[in-house]
């Protein structure tokens, strides 16, 4: 898989990781990246000028028909975005063709397609590649995969991926062996250049989505984007000292942990040039976990899994009870009094007949208790009698 490259102005500067680490995932997986000559500035800065936002991008097109190839590749998705809109713009009239090949002054035909580097690993060929080499999985650390504003918006252009709820890079993560997050702000705006011409504007944007992806889980964030990037890094410690500390989490290009998936030193790669210090997390995520601790996460997983299942059962037996225990109490309380009735009869019962049995007694002793009496003073006079005699 060859194709012609643009590796855009951020490569030699602040995404200069993102670059090392295309270059060794790409390598990994059989992926020439042939840079274009002679290539200059996407034009991202150039937008207030249309002409010149279209003429710049699509000057690198030009260079890039010479060599040949059918695709022009670039792992940045604001230039992504502008090489992407200037072959759009180019192909929709010979009119516009013509207007900026007559502004960069060189042949120029519109005819290569545009795709983001993103889309390029996403493809089958090459997650199987990727699959093949990884060999220091993330160990199931949550990620959560930044798309931003440009790599799938404005579809129409674009036309890589949903453009509401994207997938291809948790996709590729998860192959990494990380565990993507659900969360909301996987393509808002990270507030561009308003974190320095609307600094107050651009902070709130920008905290919403660290907000947002802590909330939700991650323990760190994956871009494809070098401004992104370097906004989610660089304002990272600010956002933590307003809104707290758990809000301070490493922020990565999705091809530095795929590089380090795949066996990459991370300084190597130039993760040590991060704000916030990202080389020992991710020497941890794809440290060798022993074989007794994967059984120990195993049988965690299980007993979670066991105890939700009996907390659900206790709440339907909960809830069933109180469906019916209205009824039940009554039944049971007609019971309980039925039963003590016929308690209360038969003590009645048995208190009249031992009263009776009493009354009995008693007439028998008084009738006994009369003879015994005349008999034992009939013999006392006798024996006085005799005495006397």
């Amino acid at each position: 898989m060859k194709y012609a490259y643009f590796p855009g102005c951020s490569s030699v500067g602040s995404g200069i990781s993102f670059e090392r680490s295309a270059q060794y995932v790409a390598k990994k997986v059989g992926v020439e990246l042939a840079e274009i000559p002679d290539w200059n500035c996407c034009g991202a800065g150039h937008m207030p000028n249309h002409d010149a936002s279209i003429a710049l991008p699509a000057r690198n097109l030009a260079l890039a028909e010479k060599m040949g190839l059918d695709e022009v590749v670039t792992p940045c998705a604001a230039c992504f975005a502008r090489l992407k809109t200037a072959s759009v713009y180019c192909r929709q009239s010979e009119e516009n063709l013509k207007h900026i090949s007559d502004i960069i002054e060189m042949p120029f035909e519109a005819k290569n397609d545009v795709i983001s580097l993103l889309e390029v690993f996403s493809r089958d060929e090459a997650k199987e590649a990727i699959k093949a080499a990884i060999t220091k999985p993330l160990n199931g650390v949550k990620v959560a995969s930044y798309y931003g504003c440009l790599l799938v918006r404005p579809e129409g252009i674009c036309d890589f991926d949903d453009n509401e709820n994207p997938m291809s890079m948790d996709n590729l993560m998860a192959i990494a062996g990380a565990t993507p997050v659900d969360w909301a702000f996987k393509v808002e705006c990270c507030g561009a250049s308003h974190q320095v011409a609307l600094p107050k504007v651009g902070r709130e944007m920008i905290s919403k989505v660290i907000m947002n992806a802590v909330d939700n889980g991650a323990e760190a964030i994956v871009t494809a984007c070098p401004l992104c990037m370097l906004n989610l890094d660089m304002r990272m410690k600010e956002v933590a000292a307003k809104h707290g500390s758990k809000y301070n989490i490493p922020v990565y290009f999705f091809t530095e942990l795929l590089a380090a998936a795949m066996g990459a030193d991370p300084k190597e790669l130039g993760t040590n040039k991060h704000f916030v210090p990202a080389v020992e997390f991710l020497e941890n995520a794809v440290k060798p976990v022993a074989k007794e601790e994967k059984k120990a996460v195993k049988f965690d997983k299980q007993a979670d899994e066991i105890d939700a299942k009996m907390a659900k059962e206790k709440a339907e037996n909960k809830a069933n009870r109180d469906k019916v225990g209205g009824a039940t109490q009554s039944v049971a309380n007609m019971q309980a009094r039925s039963e003590k009735k016929n308690i209360d009869e038969h003590a009645d019962k048995i208190d009249a007949e031992m009263a009776k049995k009493k009354a009995e007694n008693k007439a028998t002793r008084d009738t006994v208790g009369g003879a015994t009496k005349s008999v034992a003073e009939k013999q006392a006079r006798s024996e006085k009698n005799g005495g006397e005699k």
